[in-house]
């Protein structure tokens, strides 16, 4: 019986949407960039190319348009919120773990061994198309759950 191979981050991440909106971008470019991108998060990179943040469509509209500001005048950077990675070397468990730790839909993968540089996205997408239905109704359960 031939064994599986480990599952790391790097093996179930997408590299679609992995192009960063700037810091200093508007949420205009980067409602724009989605649309072309066709993705509904963004990460957002500092002058210095590290990742600062993520912006997701929803951000976009809940923090900016339903507040009645200008998505011409507010900064991506604006927006970035606590940020959460994973290694692409990490176990494909370990990404999993931090999704439902703290209930977020997308993470972003940074290669740790090249320079701390942004590599790729694990989306929900991609969970279902790697992990077990077991493991799909944990993540489930888990970041959809709300408080009581």
């Amino acid at each position: 019986m031939a064994t599986r191979k480990k599952l790391m981050a790097r093996d179930i991440m997408s590299t679609k949407g992995v192009q960063c909106v700037g810091e200093h971008e508007s949420l205009l470019d980067a409602s724009r960039m989605m649309r072309d991108l066709k993705v509904g998060c963004l990460p957002i990179c500092g002058d210095d190319k590290r990742l600062k943040g993520v912006i997701t469509d929803r951000d976009i509209v809940v923090r900016c348009v339903a507040e009645d500001r200008k998505a011409s005048e507010v900064r991506a950077g604006e927006l970035a919120g606590a940020l959460h990675w994973v290694d692409a070397e990490a176990d494909a468990t370990e990404a999993l773990e931090t999704m439902e730790r703290h209930q977020i839909k997308r993470l972003p993968v940074i290669d740790v061994r090249n320079g701390h540089r942004l590599c790729g996205m694990i989306t929900e997408a991609d969970l279902a198309k790697n992990l077990t239905d077991e493991q799909i109704a944990e993540f489930a359960s888990r970041v959809y759950a709300t408080a009581g």
